[in-house]
């Protein structure tokens, strides 16, 4: 219920705004990965992933939607699709960019409710071809994710000059409360945990190739003891990537 109240405000916010996001052409994008993989966690089960996304804003407004195939995700209950829409706004305050947005993250062919919300806040600070960020993602206790939870995270990228190729690194944490252990060991599974990042990609016109190494210190034997945890799929590994954008 808090989940459809949430998403509904959303939506319409949405579509109030949808007048002045008309006057912009929005960003469009396809992607194919080795893995759907979010902050160290496998969301496809270690297959290949295709997605679509778009995203269009107006002034401080900002919406975006992605669709991505799950390939019958055990960590989400056998769903196969998970849409996430946003809305959002940004600012600059002198150098740094402000962002705040609330997102629903809502699964197809789950076997049960699966669906969640997040609100989320970041700040960004560009130097050159150097961009530093850290941001919160707060899950309000839900059912669906058995209680609430909270991620912290901190990133640097920077593009190598007079070449097409950007180096990335990024490290998060995982934390909240549990009200339901088997529910939250979805997003974290056998408890608070520390996930990692460094990959590189490469950019030329509209198409992006990327290569990620991601890790986690979750202990395969103690998510392991709820199915929803996916032990197998939350461990380090690399993943590959293709977008094309129009």
């Amino acid at each position: 219920m808090i989940l459809r109240s949430i998403v509904s405000v959303a939506l319409l916010g949405g579509a109030m705004a949808s007048p002045l996001l008309a006057q912009e052409r929005p960003l469009l994008g396809v992607e194919l990965n080795s893995d759907e993989n979010r902050r160290g966690l496998s969301w496809s089960g270690g297959r290949l992933s295709p997605s679509a996304d778009i995203f269009a804003s107006q002034g401080p407004i900002e919406a975006s939607g992605r669709i991505v195939a799950l390939r019958d995700s055990a960590r989400h209950g056998g769903a196969d699709v998970v849409g996430d829409l946003s809305l959002g706004a940004s600012t600059l305050v002198g150098p740094v960019t402000l962002r705040g947005r609330v997102t629903g993250h809502l699964f197809g062919g789950a076997g049960f409710d699966a669906d969640y919300v997040e609100l989320g806040g970041s700040a960004a600070y560009t130097l050159g071809p150097v961009q530093v960020d850290a941001g919160a993602d707060y899950a309000p206790s839900q059912s669906a994710i058995g209680g609430d939870n909270l991620y912290l995270h901190a990133g640097a990228q920077t593009g190598i000059p007079g070449t097409p190729w950007t180096v990335l690194a990024g490290i998060g944490r995982s934390t909240g409360t549990t009200d339901d252990p088997a529910r939250a060991a979805r997003l974290r599974p056998g408890g608070e945990y520390t996930d990692w990042r460094l990959g590189v990609e490469h950019i030329t016109g509209p198409v992006t190739l990327g290569l990620d190494y991601v890790g986690t210190d979750v202990s395969e034997r103690a998510a392991s003891i709820y199915p929803l945890a996916d032990a197998r799929h939350a461990g380090d590994r690399i993943v590959g990537r293709v977008r094309f954008g129009f």
